[in-house]
């Protein structure tokens, strides 16, 4: 039977798609890959991790309609970079059994969310 093997792209609507895919470029390593734009993912952890939050949940902010989640070698390493960048980086940064987090925001005010699995760093 024919079945899905994953997930294949990540959809995000912007003002200024150019300006956004550059800053994305420069601050956490997009590039650009037969007329499309990818994270390039040699050491991803195999988890790819689909969520469903209500309307009114606060997890990330209630406008924004999506929140990208991207993987992390070095989370504390990854967000004092981007800080020296003058990326705006949240202080809070939170440890589970399943991985450390922290959170930026782009030119366009998106929240991101970068993700350390367990046994990384």
């Amino acid at each position: 039977m024919a079945s899905i093997t994953g997930f294949g792209g990540i959809f995000l609507r912007a003002n200024d798609p150019k300006a956004l895919y550059q800053w994305y470029e420069q601050h956490l390593g997009l590039v650009k890959a037969e007329g499309a734009y990818a994270f390039p993912v040699p050491t991803q952890h195999p988890e790819v991790v689909f969520a469903l939050f209500k309307q009114d949940n606060d997890y990330f902010p209630t406008a924004q309609k999506a929140m990208l989640n991207l993987q992390v070698d070095d989370l504390d390493g990854v967000l004092d970079r981007l800080k020296s960048e003058g990326v705006t980086v949240d202080p809070d940064r939170q440890s589970y059994d399943f991985g450390k987090f922290g959170w930026i925001t782009d030119p366009e005010g998106n929240r991101v969310e970068l993700w350390q699995p367990v046994g990384g760093k």
